[in-house]
């Protein structure tokens, strides 16, 4: 999904969020987890201003947007429709336009973000640190090696962790770095997991997921 989506209905997406949340509710009985313990983040980057209502009413409740100025225009329109998160990539130079909008963000990972968020954040924003778990060159992320100390680094309270896995064929060749991620959370006492998207989910949630990104399953 890389085009602006249209024709939304939400039939079609009240359908595709129930599968969702039963899916989830499976992987969580697996792992002796409850449901309620995870929850779904409409991924909408691709998704136009006009076609958000038609996510409102078919029960979307949280939504993540990747762009700033996107971010600004979606929430001037539709407010407090949606719990709203950012969950693309961090401009230090956009920190001050995202942080007074958003409950979460959850892809810090940069010094420079974290000067801004010491200048900006409001007191209850809460952010993700972003780990390269896999250490893949030029990927973004903290490497697992420097994550204590840029959590010594960061101004405000860091809620969790955040990752993307290298791209694979299955989705259980993303199991470990997830398994990587909950432990390195666990370790340093903290609570939130932004892992899995559409294609690994599953396994995310298996693995100790808190938050799902999801684009592709709930608007196709």
């Amino acid at each position: 999904m890389t085009e602006p989506i249209d024709g939304l209905t939400a039939a079609r997406i009240r359908a595709n969020l129930a599968e969702v949340h039963e899916r989830i509710a499976i992987a969580a009985a697996r792992a002796g987890r409850a449901p309620d313990e995870v929850e779904v983040v409409a991924a909408v980057k691709y998704v136009p201003l006009e076609q958000l209502g038609v996510l409102a009413e078919a029960g979307v409740t949280v939504v993540g947007e990747n762009r700033a100025q996107d971010l600004q225009a979606k929430l001037a329109e539709y407010g407090e429709t949606f719990t709203w998160d950012f969950i693309g990539h961090v401009q230090s130079r956009k920190v001050k336009r995202i942080a007074p909008l958003v409950r979460l963000i959850h892809s810090v990972c940069t010094e420079s973000v974290l000067e801004q968020l010491g200048r900006h954040a409001p007191p209850q924003l809460r952010v993700l640190v972003e780990v390269n778990v896999a250490g893949e060159e030029g990927k973004a992320g903290v490497a697992v090696s420097e994550l204590d100390a840029f959590l010594e680094r960061c101004p405000i309270p860091v809620a969790g962790l955040m990752t993307m896995p290298p791209l694979a064929r299955e989705p259980q060749d993303s199991r470990r770095w997830f398994a990587q991620l909950r432990e390195l959370a666990a370790a340093r006492g903290l609570a939130e997991l932004s892992m899995g998207t559409t294609q690994d989910y599953e396994i995310a949630v298996e693995e100790g997921a808190t938050l799902v990104r999801i684009g592709t399953k709930l608007l196709s």
